[in-house]
């Protein structure tokens, strides 16, 4: 694909940025560049061809909001981009800090919001109806659900398009909460696998290091409770996930096939199990670009209502 002509026109984050990808230009770019520069290109496209000036990306101190946002200051130049931090009681310093750098490194505003108060009255308003039960995934996207209510707030007074920063691997599973992270107008990284973003950072950052590396090295975590990380509530490490979720989405290999391909038979049964669970999910998310053979809603369509349970 030839990228260069685009590239060169683009409005980039930062003259050194434009310097360090100039030398790309002479040859084919690399898969990860190739990748990277396409989501750029997607993100430009989609925004400004539907009339947008501005967006709006949830800056959690994570690895997947920090990638949207260096694709959305790359893309629309850093004063368009505004991110929003939405702490709670469970949110780490750590995480502060690192949203902070990250917004300083891209040059783009950060409004920073404490959900707790809602989130309390929220909590109050359901607590008879509840009947004091113990907290649990229902808290936990209750407070995904504030952040999007505020998120959609600002969207609606000012007209900024909200990206989303969910990727392939949750989206495939389920590990996104409807009406919360998932709320939207674009998503981004709808057909990147989270092995990928890690990729996609590093590439980011040869180029300009902006992402904080702390925000790298952490284990990926929604800090929807104490203690709380992403591969601790799923079904295997990402490394282990994205390879079973390539081969059942991709390919479409069949449990058995993915088993003899060295799998363990109760992971990928559970894994494939979600994939087909959440189909409603993914039909109710943002639009996003396509990477892949097969991108989920273009490519990949199966019937939410049916009654088959082993594919």
């Amino acid at each position: 694909i030839e990228l260069s002509h685009l590239i060169r026109e683009s409005p980039k984050a930062s003259a050194k940025f434009r310097k360090s990808l100039a030398p790309k230009l002479e040859q084919t770019l690399a898969p990860v560049a190739e990748v990277y520069e396409a989501l750029v290109l997607g993100t430009r496209d989609y925004v400004r061809k539907n009339g947008f000036e501005k967006v709006l990306i949830g800056i959690s101190g994570g690895i997947d909001s920090a990638l949207v946002a260096c694709i959305a200051v790359d893309a629309l130049e850093p004063e368009n981009v505004i991110g929003v931090f939405l702490p709670s009681r469970f949110t780490t310093d750590e995480s502060r800090e690192d949203a902070e750098q990250l917004a300083e490194s891209l040059g783009i505003s950060l409004l920073t919001m404490e959900i707790d108060e809602i989130f309390d009255a929220s909590h109050n308003a359901l607590k008879l109806h509840f009947k004091n039960g113990k907290p649990g995934v229902t808290e936990e996207n209750l407070q995904a659900r504030i952040r999007a209510n505020l998120w959609m707030a600002l969207s609606n007074k000012f007209g900024w398009l909200v990206l989303t920063a969910g990727n392939k691997s949750e989206l495939s599973v389920g590990y996104s909460t409807l009406y919360g992270d998932m709320a939207g107008g674009f998503c981004v990284l709808k057909d990147v696998y989270k092995t990928l973003v890690y990729e996609l950072v590093e590439y980011r950052n040869e180029c300009e290091k902006v992402i904080p590396q702390r925000t790298i090295e952490r284990a990926p975590t929604a800090e929807l409770r104490f203690g709380q990380t992403d591969e601790a509530d799923l079904p295997a490490p990402y490394c282990e996930l994205d390879k079973i979720l390539e081969l059942y989405v991709e390919e479409d290999r069949s449990v058995e096939e993915i088993v003899r391909a060295g799998f363990k038979e109760s992971v990928v049964r559970k894994v494939t199990a979600l994939v087909n669970k959440n189909e409603y999910k993914r039909r109710q998310s943002p639009v996003g670009i396509k990477i892949t053979p097969r991108a989920f809603g273009r490519d990949r369509r199966m019937p939410i209502t049916n009654k088959y349970r082993d594919f």
